[in-house]
């Protein structure tokens, strides 16, 4: 189910039994931690058996709690305040060997991430870059660093990229003035998601452009915009963004892409290397 679960719990409430009521009101009041609660769990906190919980998904149209709790975890990940996620987490982690937890929760993401990608969507993407007039990339806050990595090494495979500059709403239109048909803009953008990288790509599109997402979730409003959809999965791991996934999808993206400019890719790292030793770089390095 794409849509908000709190919406939904809110349009079934004359529905719902004196049980279920119970379980919607803890979840509409405390959906930060209901989240990550297990349904026997969560049963108990209101007062109902846990078959109860399990019946109150299937009647939201949920396969199952599980499919329900993660509706619940995809949107907070926009709604929480930085307070709320470090108080979250600290109920997650308990007395939990806080390195083992992170580390897995990144490895697990990975896995999805290949599970679900759609690899013609990918190669897509990467036949509109490699053929692209010229290559704009946007990302802000957490996604900057992303977006940044994704621009050094293009800008080693080609000379028509540019990174966009988002500190401003002026300012990304400045960048994204002359965008037009043969173009592909990139943006990447992970909860919460920035209005910003939005209204760049909605500009982008709007002018024949083609859009390429690198997200996490249906629930993104980058996917109405964006002609090619790359979805990483992503999490929160205390106040900070988990991109390990996200990263990797961008490693990939970057292999693919400079596997079909192999020869321009060679030709500049045998230029630069020119470079380096006429102007003794490796030396000064070493000195």
């Amino acid at each position: 189910m794409s849509y908000d679960i709190l919406t939904v719990i809110q349009e079934n409430m004359g529905g719902f039994s004196k049980g279920q009521r119970k379980i919607a009101d803890y979840i509409l009041n405390s959906y930060d931690k209901a989240a990550f609660m297990t349904a026997s769990r969560l049963g108990k906190k209101v007062g109902v058996s846990e078959s109860t919980v399990v019946r109150f998904a299937s009647e939201l149209g949920y396969d199952g709690y599980p499919d329900m709790q993660r509706s619940i975890q995809k949107m907070i990940r926009n709604r929480l305040t930085t307070v709320q996620r470090i108080e979250v987490t600290n109920d997650r982690l308990g007395d939990q060997d806080l390195l083992s937890m992170v580390l897995q929760s990144d490895i697990d993401k990975i896995r999805q991430t290949l599970e679900e990608l759609d690899r013609e969507s990918f190669n897509r993407a990467v036949d509109a870059i490699v053929s692209a007039r010229k290559i704009y990339i946007i990302g802000v806050r957490s996604s900057a660093a992303i977006a940044s990595f994704l621009h050094f090494y293009f800008n080693l495979i080609f000379d028509n990229v540019v990174l966009v500059s988002a500190s401003t709403a002026s300012e990304i239109f400045e960048s994204l003035l002359r965008v037009g048909e043969g173009d592909v803009v990139i943006g990447v953008s992970f909860p919460r998601y920035s209005s910003r990288t939005v209204q760049a790509m909605s500009f982008a599109r709007d002018r024949g452009a083609a859009t390429v997402a690198i997200t996490d979730s249906e629930a993104s409003p980058l996917i109405p915009i964006s002609q090619y959809l790359l979805m990483a999965r992503s999490d929160m791991a205390s106040f900070v963004d988990s991109l390990v996934a996200p990263l990797s999808l961008v490693n990939a993206l970057l292999v693919a892409v400079s596997q079909r400019k192999n020869e321009d890719v060679e030709r500049t790292f045998r230029t630069l290397e020119g470079i380096w030793d006429e102007y003794g770089v490796y030396e000064k390095v070493q000195e």
